[in-house]
């Protein structure tokens, strides 16, 4: 593993930390208090600053939600215990006085969160006060709390105002969202919100990225489809970013602040940020997955890293019933790191390599100890005192790991339950060849009553198929597919939104636009760029994949086969299907192929992205005009597919050669909506194409590295139900 390569999540942790340190930085460096390569679970050896005695100083952490969710993906309760957080509350909650304890208040900037503060401080809760806004603070607001601060007389008890920058939650190691939540697709899509309301969901989003961008320490080039919240984003982006390097003499990305490289000191290369509108492909929004991740996000609702799953009261005594358990999925879970985003059927033979694993180290510490088991080492006395000192120390690694992989037995279970309940496993398989599907087919599967028990995946399946086929769909025929999903329990409201015509409310037509309507259904054909498989799937046979499975109900799932499941865990295997996906590039993962490296990518994706513009706030030239605020709306007629090839306009004076450009460094970022699936999809590609990265090694390019970000990330019944349905109802 190449050293130093530190993600966005480890340096948002590092910023996190640096702000638990009361904004002093650590002389052992934050690396060794949250190594994620330290997979075993350990809590970290912090080192908090002392007081003038020595002592530790300990505090107490007040955010509002947004904090909250930001802390909470990344960070533990011991984790902050480390650093000397001896208690953590919401500004929104009643709170008690806890005098001369210093209190860390990690918010956004709001008129009200700093009415809180000026009351707490005002009433002695806390003192003295490390004030940490979550983004830049407006000068009117900053000179507002000034104004209380001076009537309140508190101004002895404010210690720091510090801008951090981290209003955005990292739920993996390279995917962000700005917790903005599940209806910025509808805002965006919607002809109900006013301008300024619009303007202000902008004008959030830029600050999020504007956010992330000075986390990772560089000035991205920027590009975007022509029209709609892409290109205002870009152009907020980049007049911001140019204001920043203009204004600030030591701004955050002059050279004593600029990142460097790990094996160098010299700064790293810049990465480009592609800036995407939703539309530009619906598809993994609503498709069924086979990865584990994806499938954890869709089927157990994954939300901040944090899933609830049923388990046995008592695995002994089935009778009992369920109970509920919660689990988070973090960087310190060696069994997630290495197979979030790998096929479900792997998965599941991993946990038993890892299970012969553990059984295997721990039968040889109990063989050297003389023990007949880990716990009776406790209680024996009778071992070298040097094999029960090594014993002692590796009890802990052990009995984590062991905690660990007893917790993704769970998780695989409920996850296998779902699968056959759903009947995933088909629909999964049926939406790998989605466009070689027949009208009659479709509709027999709508029909067909055996085929899971959920109406929404018969939905999401059918709105893929409409969005995908080259077949003309009759008045007639949709009546009878909605019929059809009416029949099967479904809520076709969204389907009145993905059928809807787009009017372009602007009398001059885009350059690309041939027809003066055009639908949802056409500007996804219109943008999505199907990809044939990249290399061939495994072959593998049904006793080889499952063995996994096999091995987990035979060997060392005894309490599942006595618990809830019974003896029906190996008919819940039985009938799953067995096989693997084939390795196809997404649209977003081909429109960052064509971006990130244009002399590999495919001709028809360098057409799709020949016209994007280009921002570069670095230089003078590569700098477009501001839209007005309407134009932000994605059904502009441009929104999400003005990529085509038309006249240039403002933010597109790039030379050949700057369009060229390759990198290997990018983020990219999707207005409305992210997809686990999308996420999924271009680690894999990253991996693939990156020199030594791959899997058999073939690739001699440079390392690619891809970070994958949206306003929110949402699972497939969060954006049906919710926004595609609430933009049907206004239809």
């Amino acid at each position: 593993m190449a050293a130093g390569h530190h993600s966005l999540r480890d340096r948002q942790i590092s910023s996190i930390e640096k702000i638990l340190n009361l904004n002093h930085v650590s002389s052992a460096g934050s690396d060794a208090h949250h190594d994620p390569t330290a997979a075993n679970g350990l809590i970290p050896q912090s080192t908090p600053i002392l007081d003038s005695e020595g002592d530790p100083i300990w505090k107490v952490l007040v955010f509002d939600n947004l904090g909250r969710d930001v802390i909470s993906s990344v960070l533990r309760v011991n984790d902050l215990r480390g650093w000397g957080v001896t208690i953590h509350l919401n500004i929104n909650s009643p709170r008690h006085p806890i005098p001369d304890v210093p209190v860390i208040y990690l918010l956004e900037p709001t008129p009200n969160n700093l009415q809180l503060i000026t009351s707490d401080l005002s009433r002695n809760l806390y003192s003295p006060a490390y004030i940490n806004f979550l983004s830049s603070i407006p000068r009117p607001l900053l000179e507002d709390f000034a104004a209380q601060t001076a009537t309140a007389g508190t101004s002895e008890s404010i210690a720091q105002v510090f801008d951090q920058y981290l209003n955005f939650i990292v739920g993996e190691p390279d995917l962000f969202s700005l917790g903005m939540g599940r209806e910025t697709y509808w805002a965006m899509n919607t002809a109900q919100l006013k301008d300024e309301e619009l303007d202000a969901l902008i004008d959030r989003v830029v600050s999020g990225l504007f956010s992330v961008v000075v986390t990772m320490g560089a000035i991205p080039i920027i590009r975007c489809p022509r029209g709609g919240a892409a290109e205002m984003i870009s152009a907020k982006l980049d007049r911001k970013l140019r204001d920043h390097i203009l204004n600030s003499k030591d701004n955050l990305f002059s050279t004593s602040n600029q990142r460097t490289s790990s094996s160098h000191s010299t700064p790293t290369s810049r990465p480009v940020l592609v800036i995407l509108d939703r539309n530009v492909d619906l598809i993994p929004m609503l498709s069924h997955s086979w990865t584990y991740q994806s499938l954890v996000h869709d089927v157990l609702k994954m939300h901040l890293n944090r899933i609830t799953v049923e388990i046995p009261i008592d695995e002994s005594n089935p009778t009992k019933g369920m109970v509920k358990r919660s689990y988070d999925l973090n960087s310190n879970d060696f069994f997630w790191t290495k197979n979030a985003g790998v096929p479900f059927p792997q998965v599941a033979e991993d946990i038993d390599v890892e299970l012969t694993r553990y059984k295997d180290d721990a039968n040889d510490i109990t063989k050297k100890t003389g023990a007949s088991s880990l716990e009776d080492l406790q209680n024996d006395t009778s071992s070298s005192a040097q094999h029960l000192k090594a014993a002692i120390t590796l009890l802990p690694e052990l009995r984590e790991r062991k905690a660990t992989l007893d917790m993704h037995m769970n998780i695989a279970t409920a996850l296998l339950k779902g699968i056959k309940d759903r009947q995933l496993d088909n629909f999964f398989q049926i939406e790998e060849n989605i466009t070689k599907q027949s009208k009659a087919q479709v509709l027999d599967l709508l029909k067909d009553e055996g085929k899971g028990k959920e109406p929404l995946d018969k939905l999401r399946l059918f709105i893929i198929w409409f969005l995908s086929t080259e077949q003309d769909v009759s008045r007639a025929e949709m009546e009878r597919f909605e019929e059809a999903l009416r029949t099967a329990g479904a809520d076709t409201t969204a389907l009145v939104y993905v059928k809807r015509l787009v009017h372009p409310p602007t009398p001059q037509p885009s350059p690309i636009i041939t027809h003066p309507h055009i639908s949802v259904r056409e500007i996804t054909r219109m943008t999505m760029m199907t990809s044939a498989p990249t290399q061939p799937p495994p072959t593998s046979t049904s006793t080889e994949l499952f063995r996994g499975f096999s091995s987990i109900s035979n060997r060392l799932t005894d309490r599942l086969k006595d618990g809830a499941l019974g003896a029906n865990f190996e008919n819940l295997i039985s009938g799953v299907k067995n096989f693997l996906p084939e390795n196809k590039d997404l649209t977003v993962t081909k429109i960052t192929e064509s971006l990130m490296d244009p002399a590999s990518a495919s001709s028809s994706a360098i057409a799709k992205t020949e016209n994007y513009l280009y921002f570069d706030p670095r230089s003078a030239n590569a700098r477009g005009t501001m839209p007005a605020p309407s134009q932000g709306r994605n059904n502009t007629g441009g929104g999400g597919f003005g990529s085509g090839l038309g006249s240039l306009g403002p933010g597109t004076g790039a030379s050949f050669g700057q369009r060229r450009q390759g990198f290997s460094e990018a983020i990219v970022f999707t207005v409305g909506g992210g997809s686990m699936d999308e996420y999924g999809n271009l680690q894999d590609w990253a991996k693939r194409t990156s020199g030594g990265g791959a899997a058999g090694g073939a690739a001699t390019g440079p390392r690619r590295r891809v970070v994958y970000g949206s306003t929110e990330i949402v699972n497939a019944e969060e954006f049906v139900m919710g926004e595609l349905a609430r933009l049907g109802r206004e239809s």
